[in-house]
């Protein structure tokens, strides 16, 4: 026996399930332009040197670095590829 609530319900996680399903169907075209532009040298450039940050700062157990500045110059310098 199935009540009215629960076959709204059904319908409604169908309905749900086949937007979400679509969703993942869709690519934005700033991820794309960003993840073009992260492989050019001047943009590899940043990335290495704030991942060379983020490994120093990982490896120790008591630091107040950040790597703020390592990762604004690569967005910068991502963003500024997209544009």
């Amino acid at each position: 026996y199935i009540t009215a609530t629960q076959s709204f319900n059904d319908r409604r996680h169908q309905k749900k399930k086949k937007k979400e399903e679509e969703e993942e169907d869709l690519v934005d075209p700033l991820d794309t332009l960003r993840e073009k532009c992260e492989q050019t040298e001047h943009c590899v450039h940043y990335k290495e040197r704030l991942e060379t940050c983020e490994a120093r700062v990982g490896a120790r157990s008591n630091t107040n670095e950040e790597c703020t500045e390592e990762l604004f110059d690569f967005l910068h310098a991502r963003d500024h590829c997209v544009r």
